[in-house]
């Protein structure tokens, strides 16, 4: 029998270990569901992880290659700078000038066996990430850097949605940046959300005010890397604020021509951006709209606004000329909200990295299914 001192050190690194794991499971975004609609799995699965948790006895440690490992991306900013515990810059919620900078990401490993982050009903991290460093630079140095990383291949302009603070979004453009296989062509453009729930609509109006940034950061890309040589996505708010600024991008210069457009589950409204499609369709190379069924973020958000969104399935895709969907509903749900997918589904981001790395057009990708004008369904890796 296991020592009681022992079993109780390990009973406490597990219990902490679930209290992150809840946290986290909470954080992505457990509220934004009604828990009468929980499924039983994922509620037995819950269960089921409290208990082999605190049975299980000490891990062995993380290696030094993980324990040492460090991650992270470049950035600009329209939030205003901050002060955490007299460390480096950090940035905050309200609007402030362009600053740029990169992010250094560093993870906590959890130890938590295979079987139980496969067996999930939903994503749970393997490791707990967290920002261990901002260093400030300028949005001059932060291009030379990212010419001298993606000599080869467009790199990749991304803004995010609502509800996410600088830190956590720092965290989450990392994963996806990985997920997609976009190391060293990633930019990461973040406006000031407020990182809070409750403030939607502020976060719509920060998003509307960022929108001229946006914009001039686009033009200074394409200056950099040339016709065709900036890819573009923009996630949930992020991708209304990225149609709003390549509309702006048209009037301005309507003889730009960008790379590819990636709108991931955009909280936008679908009529709205068939009216904008005129003006950006011809400046950029090709559109991508990834949709699902069970996105629940945007299901509230049109029952909101009163109006479908395009990142919802069921809208006339086949009159939005020269967009590509992609219906992802036939795959995992790997987050509470549904909602995450270019973070956590790994299909998704294979599927991405065919797009943006490869330059494959849907037809030519993996486990991709015509359904008809402009929608096609990703289908389950077998």
């Amino acid at each position: 029998m296991e020592h009681p001192v022992k079993f109780a050190h390990s009973m406490s690194k597990y219990s902490r270990h679930l209290k992150q794991i809840i946290s986290y499971l909470y954080k992505e975004s457990f509220m934004f569901l009604d828990t009468k609609k929980i499924s039983q799995k994922s509620l037995t699965f819950i269960a089921a992880l409290t208990v082999q948790i605190g049975c299980m006895s000490i891990s062995a440690p993380a290696s030094a290659q993980q324990a040492e490992q460090q991650r992270g991306i470049p950035f600009l900013t329209v939030r205003n700078e901050t002060s955490a515990n007299d460390r480096d810059p950090y940035f905050g919620k309200e609007r402030g000038p362009l600053k740029a900078g990169w992010c250094d990401i560093g993870e906590r490993w959890l130890g938590l066996p295979e079987t139980v982050t496969e067996a999930a009903p939903f994503h749970i991290p393997e490791e707990i990430l967290r920002v261990d460093d901002v260093r400030s630079g300028t949005p001059d140095s932060v291009m030379e850097t990212l010419q001298e990383t993606s000599p080869d291949n467009a790199p990749l302009l991304y803004t995010h949605g609502f509800y996410i603070d600088f830190e956590k979004g720092c965290r989450r453009a990392t994963i996806m940046q990985e997920n997609a296989k976009l190391q060293g062509r990633f930019l990461w453009f973040s406006w000031p959300s407020d990182g809070d729930l409750l403030n939607y609509t502020h976060d719509e109006s920060d998003l509307y005010w960022s929108v001229p940034d946006l914009a001039d950061a686009i033009f200074e890309m394409e200056e950099t890397f040339g016709p065709q040589g900036v890819n573009l996505a923009g996630h949930s708010l992020g991708g209304r604020g990225m149609a709003l600024a390549l509309n702006e991008v048209a009037l301005r210069k309507p003889d730009i021509r960008l790379g590819e457009l990636v709108l991931l589950a955009p909280d936008m409204d679908f009529e709205i951006f068939a009216r904008l499609l005129p003006r950006i369709r011809p400046i950029v190379s090709d559109i991508t709209v990834y949709v699902a069924k069970a996105d629940r973020p945007l299901a509230l958000s049109a029952t909101v606004h009163g109006y479908a969104r395009l990142g919802e399935t069921g809208n006339d895709v086949a009159s939005l000329e020269g967009v590509e969907v992609i219906d992802l509903s036939e795959l995992p749900v790997r987050s509470p909200t549904g909602h995450l997918y270019h973070v956590y589904n790994q299909e998704v981001g294979d599927d991405l990295n065919q797009l943006l790395n490869e330059g494959k057009r849907p037809h030519e990708r993996s486990n991709m299914l015509y359904v008809g004008d402009n929608l096609w369904s990703l289908l389950p890796t077998e």
